[in-house]
């Protein structure tokens, strides 16, 4: 049975706390899974959300802010260490090619799995395109070069039930019909109708940009970084962050279905702030207010 969800592994920006430790996701996508920015701690956090090193089939990095990558040496001397018997497939900015390679041979230990290392420049780039899924990178607005991620699967067709019953067509000739595309003088287009593909998208330190609303644009999931509030806006763009309003103000003008909110400085005590200011900045959809070790569905293709 496949599995889509949003693993949660650490929610802090640039210092952890004692409820929060420092950034890592993990997107499982059916057999595939994903690690986005594995800050320092996301090994042992990976332990306490039940994710092996197994489970990881790429890693993708925004940006070489600390509490975005610190945690890289670790996982890749673990996916060494427990002999990941698949391809792993790292993206990360190329500009930061020294620092990814500093981390990746930063102690000494036996490679026993080649990582294949495919960076991403410029205004980014379809990064892969697979059976289920393609995932592609968007150039951000940070003071170090930054990229979102996003990945989409293709649209694929829903079987109409009063529709192939009007035609007489039932049993096997359902699934000849959905793989040949015709059935005498019946057509799919007779009997069916486009399935939109699930779409998720990753969003880490950037301030308002067009990459950001790229991003976002139609996503069943939204996991995007808010570490401050509103009253502090001036200083979410001195630094090249968003605030809890302008991340719900995408979300809601891009139609996003879920909001995952994430990536929280440790000035504020008050996580219910956030989804206050969501609210008010007009997002009506479902909203999490993201905690370490959250578990969160993809929406279900409507």
């Amino acid at each position: 049975m496949s599995v889509r969800e949003f693993v949660v592994l650490g929610t802090a920006s640039q210092v952890p706390t004692r409820h929060r430790n420092h950034n890592g996701y993990l997107l499982r996508w059916d057999a595939e899974g994903i690690l986005f920015d594995p800050g320092e701690g996301t090994q042992r956090q990976m332990l306490r959300a039940g994710v092996a090193a197994h489970d990881l089939n790429r890693i993708c990095v925004t940006h070489f802010h600390g509490d975005h990558s610190l945690g890289l040496a670790g996982v890749i001397q673990r996916i060494n260490l427990d002999r990941v018997p698949h391809p792993v497939t790292a993206h990360f900015p190329a500009s930061g090619q020294r620092f990814f390679d500093r981390l990746r041979y930063s102690t000494a230990y036996r490679e026993t799995v080649g990582i294949t290392e495919e960076p991403v420049g410029g205004e980014g780039a379809v990064l892969a395109e697979t059976s289920s899924y393609r995932l592609e990178a968007r150039r951000l607005s940070h003071p170090v070069e930054s990229y979102g991620y996003r990945l989409v699967e293709p649209d694929g067709r829903r079987m109409l039930p009063e529709r192939l019953a009007a035609h007489g067509i039932a049993g096997p000739d359902v699934g000849r019909l959905h793989r040949e595309g015709s059935l005498g003088t019946v057509t799919l287009d007779d009997v069916s109708e486009v399935r939109r593909g699930q779409r998720v998208a990753f969003v880490m330190d950037t301030r308002l940009c067009e990459g950001v609303e790229m991003l976002a644009d139609g996503c069943d999931l939204l996991v995007i970084e808010s570490t401050f509030l509103d009253e502090d806006r001036r200083l979410a763009a001195d630094h090249g962050h968003l605030t809890a309003g302008q991340a719900a103000r995408v979300a809601r003008d891009a139609g996003v279905r879920h909001l995952v909110l994430t990536h929280f400085s440790q000035r504020y005590s008050d996580p219910g702030e956030f989804e206050r200011q969501a609210r008010a900045a007009g997002f009506d959809g479902e909203l999490t207010v993201a905690r370490d070790l959250d578990r969160v569905p993809v929406p279900k293709r409507v």
